[in-house]
């Protein structure tokens, strides 16, 4: 009997089924919270340097001729972030004078930020900005290695001793190194502890997907994106922020205890009595306890993996060495790569769009839900292939057009990076690799401007493509195992 039939007899999905996956889709939720979080905590607030410590400026100026005689002016006739004049240029208190080859220097008194929308970031806590710039987006690059070695370690380790201590784990170490963040006065502990959140994404991502449907977990994600901005808007100091989306993983931590190992995973590793527990603990939440009773080992046995545990214990290279899906693997290498880079790159930098950083977070998180429905529909009717690549090309296509927007025509620059990124999270396959790579190329907008969309735009056509080469899924059974891909065994369901 196949793992899904078995699960039919039990009642499909029932109660139990339902509370499960509510349980898992909420920290699922907040983990997006974390995913997005330096949107806000490392948000960079207007700024220009300090006077001379030396007390040199007259206080009878106003605070705008302050500003005029100690600092240059852009062309916006704003103070410049990073320079002040050597020498105050007192001609400048008046509003039509003008001078020109002042001797510049940098801000070696430090800055003054603008706290109106951001009392505290880690920016004016730690003054990364101007020739530190590149230290805040090093935090978030940080955060996505910890994903990265956190899908290595937590895969690992869910193959070997099965998905709920691992879970259990990972809500822990979010709960402490989160909430740890916000506590030390260091930059580097708190990359550190960055590091150690940016972990946990990865065992929550990976053990919650082998567990509850993609589909739900985009759905949750997107939610946790929305729930971000308003917590960023009632919470603003960053580190109350940052506590105040981790502290929540302690609750859910105490009732992770509570959830059952996988019923799948306790079979393919011969353990059939503990899954039996599991199974009759389903059936009788859902209102099936006879047929709870009636399970024995020999009903399970027919589950793929059962009788060979050295056809069930296979390694990554297995998906190199088996020919019927060498070159899906390799197509969905290219995609996870191209996807995350072009999401991350236009979510992680919201303030470039000039409007509230608040109002687009929600804007670029409500996008996502009526993409993830229209492009469901097409994976029903039309199929996987076709939606993924199609969704992808018309990403790219939108992000590369966002280029020959005028820079002063904010709303629509924003609505049509809002509708890119919607694209590209209705055809998203989980990720973990790439991210950082995307806070590398937002570094070559200070060389070219056009660079930065270029690059997103080329990589989610080049996914897109390499979409066009898998294989289609629509109204096929789901394999449980390697052998299963044979193309023998992948015939439509009549």
């Amino acid at each position: 009997m196949a793992f899904t039939e078995l699960l039919d007899t039990l009642g499909g999905v029932g109660r139990f089924q339902m509370l499960y996956t509510a349980l898992l889709l909420f920290p699922c939720s907040l983990l997006a919270c974390h995913n997005f979080l330096q949107n806000f905590t490392a948000a960079v607030p207007w700024h220009h340097c300090q006077g001379h410590a030396n007390g040199t400026w007259s206080t009878n100026l106003t605070e705008e001729n302050q500003w005029r005689v100690s600092i240059p002016m852009d062309q916006h006739q704003r103070p410049e972030p990073c320079l002040r004049f050597v020498q105050p240029q007192w001609v400048l208190s008046d509003p039509n004078a003008t001078v020109g080859g002042a001797a510049t220097e940098g801000c070696e008194d430090g800055w003054t930020y603008d706290q109106s929308v951001f009392p505290s970031t880690i920016v004016t806590e730690w003054d990364l900005v101007c020739n530190s710039r590149p230290m805040r987006d090093l935090a978030q690059t940080v955060y996505m290695a910890g994903v990265l070695v956190g899908a290595a370690v937590f895969g690992s380790v869910a193959d070997r001793w099965g998905r709920k201590a691992p879970l259990i784990w990972s809500y822990l170490q979010l709960a402490v190194s989160g909430a740890c963040s916000a506590c030390f006065s260091s930059f580097i502990v708190y990359c550190v502890f960055r590091f150690l959140t940016g972990m946990t994404f990865s065992g929550i991502i990976l053990n919650s997907l082998s567990l509850v449907a993609g589909a739900l977990l985009g759905y949750a994600f997107t939610l946790g994106q929305i729930l971000l901005a308003g917590v960023a808007y009632l919470v603003r100091p960053w580190r109350w922020l940052q506590f105040a989306v981790s502290a929540p993983f302690l609750v859910i931590f105490l009732y992770s205890w509570w959830l059952p190992e996988s019923s799948r995973w306790l079979l393919l590793h011969g353990k059939s009595h503990l899954a039996i527990q599991n199974l009759r603990k389903v059936a009788r939440l859902n209102g099936k306890r006879e047929e709870g009773q009636r399970l024995t080992k020999e009903v399970t046995r027919g589950h793929p993996g059962q009788e060979s545990m050295g056809a069930a214990l296979v390694s990554v290279l297995d998906l190199f060495r088996t020919p019927a899906i060498r070159k899906v693997t390799c197509c969905l290498m290219v995609i996870w790569f191209s996807n995350s880079l072009a999401y991350y790159g236009l979510a992680m930098d919201l303030q470039k769009f000039g409007l509230s950083i608040y109002l687009v977070q929600v804007m670029f998180g409500v996008i996502d839900i009526p993409a993830m429905l229209v492009s469901t529909t097409t994976m029903i009717y039309v199929g996987r292939r076709a939606t993924v690549a199609s969704f992808l090309i018309l990403a790219g296509f939108m992000v590369i057009a966002n280029m020959f927007v005028p820079e002063d025509m904010q709303t629509l620059r924003t609505a049509q990076a809002a509708m890119g990124k919607g694209c590209l999270a209705s055809s998203f396959i989980w990720a973990a690799g790439s991210p950082e790579d995307a806070h590398k190329c937002a570094w070559k907008e200070e060389y070219h401007t056009a660079l930065p969309p270029v690059i997103f735009g080329a990589t989610a056509i080049l996914a897109g493509v390499a979409a066009c080469f898998l294989m289609e899924t629509r109204d096929m059974p789901l394999v449980e195992t390697i052998e299963s891909l044979n193309p023998d065994c992948l015939k439509k369901k009549s």
